[in-house]
């Protein structure tokens, strides 16, 4: 078995894909007791420091993904449950009122009749009343057990006991991208309950978010002491090229705005809101990849037409129009001979824009960015995406079909099977052959509307 571990490890390793989407694509071998017991023991054999410091990140991404997919289906199962208890006291009720109004008499029946009406007004008030308590602001929710325990391990890094040199400062500023609104709560309501270190961490996060503000205001300012707005635009480009366009900036730019609308002012007002689109672009090249800065473009898009042109222009193959510059086509050149070009391809191959779209709803789960639950919103994108690859594309053939075109074609080469297995990629699918059978349309812990209900990530 250790040569299997040691294939499944090196897969997880050197895989293109984010390694959580391969340890929920490969559930059964990553969260198999026996394989984690021999990567611990591995790490602790290691004598190479980088790669102890891997292989324990590695081994923490894996209990971290099986820890959020046990509590998710832990939720759902209890909120199964719940549905079934309130369904079995509605038949209940139902049932007693119909037992009633076998009892009525014909006057009992006239005078209900009289009260229909009425009863509509009442019930109409009454589910007034019930949608204005649902719309409580985010802060007004409760916090459920299963939210404390998603951010059980991230609060075991935030609060004492601390290395050798560590302080709530630097914790904080180490771990500041991990704080959301959820996790503040969580804190918050940890100090109401007498927890000094939850109350330290929360103090020195309001520090730490002052000196973000106080260093992006300066920033700001300096971009608009250049006067012309082609040379605010270049001092953007320039600050997102350093890394300094950061959310306190951007907030800024936008408070900025709402104050000259407010004033009247709309000329400084565009300005304002064009710098800040500007910046949001140019923060999106500095993305690791195109599929991240996609998905960033498509989630700011304004509704679903912006969302389709985006991703048709991003999926649809384009001619490349300079050679490449390979020792073959050096000679081909020399020779009088056509060099060879490479095939027209798409800026965002579609199935690589799924895996991202897999691997954010894995890192922020249902997280709510202001416009709605982050998870809801990218199963949306992810469902746009596949019908313009398949307008692009045409449609996939299935696994059924893939094999019995095989059957029915005995000689089929290795070239056949390798464009074949190209051509169900390009659609986001993968060759029967290929891998094993997983169901990639929902991933582990999340249910049909790709919700994963964990916060903490």
């Amino acid at each position: 078995m250790d040569k299997a571990y040691e294939i499944f490890l090196g897969e997880l390793v050197f895989s293109p894909n984010d390694p959580r989407v391969d340890i929920v694509e490969n559930a059964d071998k990553s969260f198999d007791p026996a394989f984690q017991s021999w990567l611990t023991n591995k790490i602790e054999k290691s004598t190479d420091p980088e790669e102890k410091i891997a292989l324990k990140d590695l081994f923490g991404m894996i209990t971290d993904v099986q820890e959020k997919i046990e509590l998710s289906r832990a939720a759902q199962e209890r909120e199964e449950a719940e549905r079934a208890e309130a369904e079995r006291v509605r038949l209940a009720e139902r049932e007693k009122e119909m037992e009633e109004g076998r009892r009525l008499s014909d006057t009992d029946v006239l005078k209900r009749a009289s009260a229909v009406d009425t009863a509509v007004i009442d019930k109409k008030k009454e589910e007034a009343a019930e949608e204005a308590a649902a719309k409580k602001t985010f802060y007004e929710t409760e916090l459920t057990p299963k939210i404390r325990t998603s951010y059980g391990k991230l609060l075991q890094t935030l609060l004492p006991p601390y290395k050798a040199g560590e302080s709530p400062a630097s914790v904080v500023f180490n771990n500041y991208s991990q704080f959301d609104a959820q996790l503040i709560k969580v804190l918050d309501e940890r100090r109401a309950g007498g927890d000094t270190d939850a109350g330290a961490v929360l103090d020195a996060l309001a520090a730490e978010q002052q000196k973000r503000v106080n260093a992006a205001t300066e920033r700001l300012k300096s971009v608009l002491a250049m006067g012309d707005p082609m040379r605010m635009e270049g001092a953007i480009v320039k600050l997102a090229k350093e890394d300094q366009i950061d959310e306190p900036f951007l907030l800024l730019l936008e408070a900025n705005a709402d104050q000259a609308e407010r004033a009247g002012a709309q000329g400084p007002a565009q300005l304002m809101r064009k710098l800040k689109n500007q910046a949001m672009d140019e923060k999106d090249k500095q993305a690791q990849t195109k599929e991240i800065r996609l998905l960033r473009k498509l989630l700011r898009a304004a509704d679903s037409q912006e969302r389709e042109e985006l991703l048709t222009d991003a999926f649809t193959p384009k001619e490349v129009f300079i050679v490449p510059g390979t020792m073959e086509n050096a000679q081909k050149a020399a020779d009088g001979e056509q060099p060879e070009q490479e095939k027209p391809l798409p800026d965002v191959p579609p199935p690589d824009f799924i895996n991202a779209c897999k691997a954010v709803l894995l890192n922020f789960g249902n997280l709510d960015d202001g416009q709605g639950d982050m998870s809801t919103r990218i199963k949306q994108i992810a469902s746009e995406a596949e019908v313009v690859a398949t307008r692009i594309y045409g449609k996939g053939m299935t696994k059924r079909e893939q094999q019995d075109r095989m059957w029915k074609e005995e000689t089929t080469s290795i070239f056949d099977l390798e464009r074949m297995e190209i051509e169900a990629e390009s659609m986001g699918d993968k060759a029967p052959w290929a891998t094993k059978d997983v169901n990639d349309e929902i991933l582990p812990g999340f249910d049909a509307d790709g919700r994963f209900q964990v916060g903490g990530s």
